[in-house]
């Protein structure tokens, strides 16, 4: 795989970073990535995967985006209100047909436009399910790093099983009001989600962002993490957050990493063998 002379020009600002060279681009360009979630972590996510040149996204969502939505998900407008979150972030719908607007550009054409510019070089494909233990495996198939952005307990584990299950690099991160937390994970290499947080909340015991409230910057901030986080995991470049999380007060910006082991017991990546020590 070769970068064209347009690749070369829209990605050089990364290309000139020592710790970066035409194969991490390469690498890049041949992943396959699968976000789950669209929202407040999710739009960070997947603006700064398809602008670094990740060839493929798969958004998973079955959501329809609300008004309530917008202070945090840049990936969604106005005009978008109503439209599936995974449809809304992928190509579907990217249609030149006029709207009932008479005598001015659709609003919902020209936010659609905006999004494939952002996400238009990289083959995004929606994928509006349910989030589900049943279709985790399925979700995560195929995916060379996977970005959960999701906002349910369930689903973290979920998938977290799966993506250990397959042999799947994970991002897993949340975001409540001013605090954040990333961990990233390889499964065989380093503690799971699992192995860090091995009992699930109990339901209703974790205010949701309805209840608490997010501030948009701050999810910004973690979902952009995320992103870097995958971009890691997808080139070898840097240092991700293995067998440690980072938790982010935005209160103050105070910054703890907390250190994390594989369980011995865990019942998600105990039997994992041994990962190669590259991500």
């Amino acid at each position: 795989m070769t970068l064209s002379d347009e690749e070369l020009e829209r990605y050089s600002r990364q290309l000139v970073l020592p710790e970066w060279s035409g194969a991490a681009q390469e690498r890049l360009k041949a992943a396959n990535a699968i976000v789950v979630g669209a929202g407040a972590l999710g739009s960070p996510v997947c603006i700064y995967l398809a602008a670094a040149g990740v060839g493929r996204i798969g958004v998973v969502d079955y959501d329809a985006v609300e008004l309530s939505n917008l202070h945090r998900q840049p990936l969604h407008f106005t005009p978008d209100i109503g439209i599936g979150k995974a449809e809304n972030g992928g190509k579907a719908g990217e249609s030149e047909t006029p709207g009932r607007f008479r005598g001015r550009a659709d609003p919902r054409l020209l936010g659609r436009r905006r999004q494939t510019d952002r996400l238009g070089r990289s083959d995004v494909e929606p994928y509006p399910v349910e989030r589900t233990e049943a279709n985790a495996e399925a979700i995560v198939m195929g995916a060379d790093v996977m970005v959960d952005c999701s906002d349910s307990f369930p689903v973290r584990y979920a998938v977290n099983d799966a993506c250990c299950a397959q042999g799947v690099p994970l991002v897993e991160a949340g975001v409540l009001g001013f605090d954040g937390l990333v961990i990233s994970i390889v499964p065989g290499r380093s503690a799971c989600y699992r192995c860090a947080f091995p009992v699930e909340p109990a339901p209703g015991s974790v205010p949701s962002c309805r209840e608490a409230g997010v501030l948009g910057a701050m999810a910004g901030i973690v979902g952009s993490i995320q992103a870097l986080e995958a971009l890691k995991l997808l080139t070898g470049v840097g240092e991700p957050l293995l067998d440690r999380i980072l938790q982010l007060d935005g209160r103050d910006m105070r910054q703890t990493l907390v250190h994390t082991t594989r369980r011995d017991e865990c019942p998600a990546c105990a039997r994992v063998p041994a990962a190669p020590q590259s991500a």
